[in-house]
C-alpha cells in the first residue's frame, strides 16, 4: 500500500474493492442540517471545482452520482469533478497552489495538507466550521489538528484504512515454524525471523522491509514532543528497536536486498512466496485472490503488530483558502464526508468511514464468513483503537534520510544510537525551516 509516503497509499487502497455491496449516495444527515457552508461567509450556490486523487477509473459512477445529490439539494451549484492520476500527485498540488491554481475541494493526505497549511493555502475548518468535529472520530479529526501549525484543522476526514498482518504458512511450514502458532507481538515477530533466517538460506525472509516511522510509531516509539516542535524517535526506545533490527540482519533474518526496498516492493515480495509477514492493509486479500491465488490459499491472518495503537492512515477534503466561493466549497467537503456518504462509499470500496458513529453499521461489525468479510470486520475493530503515526510533518526528504541511516547501522558503518541521532538532527533542521 504505502510506497514510502502515503501517496501511494491510498492510489493503491482505491485501486482495488473487495467486491461488496452498492449502496446509494445520500442527500445527507443531521450533521449537514441547515446551511454547513453558511459558517464560510454566505449562500451555497455557484462554481467550485472538487479534485480526487486516481478514483476516477474504479469510482466514476459514485463520484457522478455525488456530485448530482449536491447539486440537486442545493440549487444554483455546479461542481466541476477533476481527477488527477497517481504519480506526481503531490508535486501537482504544490504547483497548483503555487500558482494560485488550488481546486477549491481537494482530496490529500496529512502531509500535503500539512505543506500547504503551512504556506496558508487552506482553510482552518476549525475556524470555517466549528461544529464538525463532532460529526469524526476523534483520531480522524486529530490527524488533521496540527499543533506545528497554530492548533488548526485543515480537513474534513475522508476515508480510513488499516488492516491486519499477513503471513504466508506455507513459508513457515518450510522453516519449521508452526502456522498455527502466527506472531502476535513485535517480540514474538522478531524471534520467528530469526528461525525462518535458519532455513531461508537468504531465498526467503519473514521481513521484507527496513523499519519506517510508522514502524517505530507502533513499537512505542515517542516520535515527536508533545507540541510537534522537534523529532524525538532517537530516544532510548528508538535505538532498541533499530539494534534489533541490526541483530536480525547480522544473523541473516533480514536479506541485503532490503535495505532500499519500498512498500510496494515488499508487497510484491509477498505475493511471489519470498516473504512469511506483510503488514498490510483491507484491499490486500483481494489483491492476493486475483493476482497470486497460489499465496492466497497460504495466508494466515492475523491482528496488526503492534506495541502501541495500531497505524491507520487517513485521507481528508481539504478546503482552499483562496477560494472565491468558500460557501459552496465547505458544504460540499462537508456533504461528500457526512455520515451517510461515507458508508456509501464504504461499501463500494475497501476503506473504512471516518464519521462518528459509522462503524457500528452491521456492515463493519457481522462477519459474512468470508475471508474478506473478517479482515473488514477486524479492520474496522482496529480503527477504533488506531491512530495515524506518521507525522504530518515528515517530509519526503526525512523519509529518504531515514531509510539511508537505518541502511549504514544495518551494515555496521555507523551505530543504531548514531544512525538516529543523524537522522534526528536533520529532520529538526529542516523542521526549523518550515
Amino acid at each position: 500500500m504505502r510506497r514510502t509516503r502515503l501517496w501511494g497509499a491510498a492510489s493503491a487502497v482505491m485501486a482495488l474493492s473487495l467486491g461488496m455491496a452498492g449502496c446509494g449516495v445520500g442527500g445527507g444527515g443531521d450533521d449537514d442540517a441547515g446551511d454547513p457552508g453558511a459558517s464560510a461567509g454566505g449562500k451555497v450556490t455557484g462554481a467550485v471545482t472538487f479534485q480526487t486523487w486516481n478514483l476516477k477509473g474504479g469510482y466514476q459512477d459514485y463520484f457522478t452520482d455525488l456530485v448530482a445529490a449536491f447539486e440537486k439539494k442545493y440549487p444554483g451549484t455546479d461542481v466541476k469533478w477533476i481527477d488527477q492520476p497517481a504519480d506526481g500527485y503531490s508535486e501537482k498540488l504544490s504547483a497548483d497552489a503555487a500558482a494560485g491554481n488550488l481546486p477549491d475541494v481537494v482530496d490529500l493526505g496529512p502531509e500535503a495538507g500539512y505543506t500547504l497549511a503551512g504556506a496558508d493555502m487552506l482553510l482552518n475548518i476549525a475556524k470555517a466550521d466549528p461544529s464538525a468535529k463532532k460529526d469524526f472520530l476523534p483520531a480522524a479529526w486529530n490527524a488533521m489538528t496540527w499543533a506545528g501549525i497554530d492548533g488548526g484543522t485543515y480537513g474534513y476526514p475522508f476515508y480510513l484504512n488499516t488492516g491486519p498482518s499477513f503471513f504466508n504458512t506455507a513459508l513457515m511450514s518450510e522453516a519449521g515454524l508452526d502456522p498455527k502458532n502466527i506472531p502476535e507481538t513485535y517480540d514474538e515477530l522478531f524471534a520467528q525471523a530469526d528461525e525462518m533466517a535458519d532455513a531461508a538460506k537468504g531465498e526467503y525472509s519473514m521481513l521484507g522491509r527496513t523499519p519506517v516511522i510508522e514502524t517505530f510509531g507502533t513499537y512505542g516509539v515517542e516520535l515527536m514532543n508533545n507540541d510537534a516542535t522537534a523529532f524525538t524517535f532517537n530516544n532510548d526506545k528508538g535505538v532498541e528497536l533499530l539494534t534489533r533490527y541490526k541483530e536480525m540482519y547480522d544473523s541473516g533474518a533480514l536479506t541485503e536486498d532490503i535495505l532500499n526496498e519500498k512498500q510496494v516492493g515488499e508487497v510484491d515480495k509477498f505475493k511471489a512466496g519470498r516473504l512469511g509477514w506483510l503488514p498490510g492493509s483491507a484491499y490486500n486479500l483481494a489483491d492476493f485472490k486475483k493476482n497470486a491465488p497460489d499465496i492466497y490459499k497460504s495466508v494466515a491472518i492475523g491482528p496488526m503488530i503492534a506495541n502501541s495503537a495500531p497505524n491507520m492512515y487517513i485521507e481528508s477534503l481539504a478546503v482552499s483558502s483562496r477560494t472565491k466561493n468558500a460557501s459552496t466549497a465547505v458544504a460540499f467537503a462537508k456533504f461528500a464526508t457526512n455520515a451517510e456518504n461515507q458508508l456509501a462509499f464504504a461499501h463500494r470500496a475497501a476503506i473504512f468511514p471516518a464519521t462518528a458513529g459509522t462503524l457500528d453499521d452491521p456492515f463493519f461489525t457481522k462477519d459474512d464468513a468470508t475471508d474478506e468479510g473478517r479482515v473488514r470486520v477486524e479492520s474496522a475493530a482496529q480503527i477504533e483503537r488506531a491512530v495515524v503515526h506518521w507525522p504530518p510533518a515528515f517530509s519526503q526528504a526525512m523519509v529518504d534520510e531515514l531509510r539511508e541511516q537505518v541502511a549504514l547501522a544495518l551494515k555496521g558503518d555507523k551505530s543504531p544510537k548514531q544512525a538516529l541521532d543523524d537522522t534526528v538532527d536533520f529532520c529538526n533542521d529542516r523542521l526549523d525551516r518550515t
